[in-house]
């Protein structure tokens, strides 16, 4: 068994964000190969995840910080630190309302 923690992931993952245009990420669970895949996302304030399609079921955990995700209709929920966002099964973006952290949880469809 590994043991990870999630606050340390989250702090250096923020740090490298600043150091590297905005973003940084580090995949602690699973990978492109595998059904489940859980990454530790850094962002500074103002940086995005540019509108993109879901791969499967996906949530994301806001670690650190304010995020805000659009969905391609229009709409956009808030996240603060401890909140979990269902991800839209439809294109969408992510936006750091201030340096932010967060963990992305995406199972493949198919």
């Amino acid at each position: 068994m590994q043991r990870i923690s999630l606050d340390a992931l989250a702090r250096q993952q923020i740090e490298l964000a600043a150091t590297h245009s905005g973003h940084a990420a580090d995949t602690v669970v699973g990978g492109h190969e595998r059904v489940l895949r859980q990454t530790v996302i850094g962002l500074t304030k103002g940086a995005e995840l540019s509108e993109h399609e879901n791969p499967g079921e996906a949530t994301v955990l806001v670690l650190r910080g304010r995020v805000r995700m659009f969905a391609g209709d229009g709409e956009h929920w808030d996240g603060r630190s401890g909140d979990l966002l269902k991800v839209p099964d439809a294109r969408h973006s992510v936006l750091a309302l201030e340096d932010s952290a967060i963990l992305l949880t995406v199972a493949k469809l198919g």
